[in-house]
């Protein structure tokens, strides 16, 4: 009976450095923060109750955006070679991040990443903009077609009163 005992104790043993470790290889978002405080010598602030915003802000755009990440470092003052952050943010994200737009300033002084990760029906989305002295770093998924519609709401229909104008609601032809 005791050596039933040891099999779980033993395996437990051998498991708890391998989940240890495994934390020390932190990658997604936390792993991009703790990269750039890391290489940079600087500290990231965390948005306090950031999982409660998250929570008020799935809710109020319906499911729209939800699994906010947020992460700001101010006094950002150390040179930033933009290939080598490009790298680092790609090499902690993952190879299923997509970069969609890489932004530089002819000084360094100012760098835009945004990269995509499809999630079935909803899209992960990553920014880390440099300017200046301030880095935001942001994580959010976001449902396409719910914010989509929401910002169809808010288009604006310019009439120029030629023959290519937009009908009227109520089937006319524009006057």
């Amino acid at each position: 009976m005791r050596r039933f005992v040891l099999i779980p104790i033993c395996f437990l043993a051998l498991a708890v450095p391998v989940v240890v470790l495994a934390g020390g290889a932190q990658g997604g978002f936390d792993g991009v923060v703790s990269s750039i405080e890391s290489r940079y010598h600087v500290h990231a602030q965390r948005i306090p109750f950031l999982g409660l915003i998250s929570f008020i802000s799935h809710k109020a755009t319906n499911g729209g955006v939800n699994g906010m990440h947020i992460a700001e470092i101010d006094d950002f003052h150390a040179d930033v070679d933009g290939e080598e952050l490009n790298k680092m943010v790609e090499q902690k994200l993952g190879a299923e991040w997509e970069r969609v737009i890489r932004e530089t300033s002819r000084k360094g002084d100012s760098q835009t990443l945004i990269y995509m990760h499809p999630e079935g029906q909803r899209m992960g989305l990553f920014v880390l903009d440099l300017d200046g002295h301030e880095m935001d770093v942001v994580q959010v998924s976001v449902d396409p077609n719910h914010l989509n519609e929401s910002i169809g709401k808010y288009e604006h229909h310019h009439h120029d009163g030629d023959a290519d104008a937009e009908m009227s609601d109520h089937g006319d032809a524009p006057e």
